[in-house]
């Protein structure tokens, strides 16, 4: 079967921070078991920044719990691969987790607050990662959470990491998460929905204060969104989630320009544009299916402007290479004419 490995440059090694091969995950239900992500490959490699795109119930948030190791243990399953640093980390013990979470790699959520303990201060919880994986003095690992704290932009650092997350407002408290995922150094940061609680005005700052610790740190990025806009912003490569598939993966110049899945189009469409003022926005139909409902076939089908009645509903869609840096899961790709943001 076609996997997904042009997410990344198609010559890479086991240099890869990330590398996910055929993954699966599925839950026990009162449905019975249920799978949620299928099949799903994916690469990022060092120094760069991978967008995993799609809609609630696509999948995205659970493929990077999986790379975590923050699945429950029971009443889940998790099968395929999944090496950080080119380490096999599928089917590690708790123990063997927490040593590689924090240093090989971080994770910030959407909501910061939800994260933080409100008993222990900022500087506290930051110095704490570092006590616990580098063994540092409580006075050598406090100093170096107020060098991160000020690394992330917070202002008066040695006074603020005294301070309760319930005094910093939402963009801070989400400085001080980055602080507390960078502050061992990581090879990889997960960002799930960084920025999506955040007004527009400090989004901007997230992103640009992300890119700068990128280059400072030399670390790569898997950065999971709904939203396209962020993604043209951030990215080097972008996936396109669907139902628990990754329906497309390419250069994101590419994506913008020629989208080459229909689901694809349908993301492009939806993103406002400030120019087109009184003009409806372009919305897809319908919902992502709920995993049980998934079809055998084209899961997209039933959303679908171009779905083909007997080409779409026979079989199941692999995912096919139809370029060198590019994948797609769709039978009619070549004769499609689908529109991008140029187009």
């Amino acid at each position: 079967m076609a996997t997904d490995l042009p997410l990344s440059s198609p010559d890479a090694t086991d240099s890869d921070i990330l590398r996910i091969e055929n993954l699966s995950v599925d839950f026990d239900t009162d449905r019975g078991w249920t799978r949620v992500v299928d099949d799903v490959s994916l690469r990022v490699a060092p120094g760069t920044t991978i967008g995993l795109v799609g809609e609630s119930g696509s999948g995205k948030t659970v493929t990077s719990l999986a790379a975590m190791g923050l699945l429950p243990s029971q009443g889940c399953r998790v099968t395929g691969s999944i090496r950080i640093a080119g380490r096999e980390v599928v089917g590690l013990s708790e123990s063997e987790l927490s040593g590689i979470r924090g240093v090989d790699v971080s994770m910030v959520f959407q909501e910061p607050r939800r994260s933080l303990s409100p008993a222990f201060t900022v500087g506290d919880q930051i110095a704490e990662v570092v006590r616990r994986h580098q063994g540092l003095s409580k006075k050598d690992s406090f100093a170096r959470a107020v060098e991160m704290l000020d690394a992330v932009g917070i202002p008066d650092a040695r006074n603020r990491a005294k301070a309760y997350p319930h005094e910093f407002s939402g963009g801070m408290c989400q400085r001080v998460m980055l602080a507390i995922a960078m502050v061992c150094r990581p090879k990889l940061l997960i960002a799930d929905e960084p920025t999506t609680a955040l007004d527009v005005t400090v989004q901007k700052e997230m992103l640009r204060l992300m890119k700068d610790l990128q280059h400072e740190f030399d670390v790569s990025i898997l950065f999971i969104t709904h939203d396209l806009g962020v993604v043209a912003e951030m990215c080097d490569r972008v996936a396109v989630m669907y139902a628990g598939q990754v329906v497309e993966s390419t250069l994101i110049d590419d994506l913008f320009d020629d989208p080459r899945h229909p689901y694809s189009e349908g993301l492009l469409a939806a993103i406002p544009d400030p120019r087109a003022k009184g003009i409806r926005l372009s919305s897809i139909p319908g919902a992502v299916p709920a995993p049980w409902d998934w079809p055998q076939t084209c899961r997209f089908q039933d959303r679908c402007n171009y779905a083909d009645a007997g080409r779409c509903d026979s079989e199941p869609i692999i995912l096919h290479d139809i370029a060198r840096n590019r994948s797609v899961r769709c039978v009619r790709e070549g004769e499609l004419n689908l529109k991008g943001l140029t187009g």
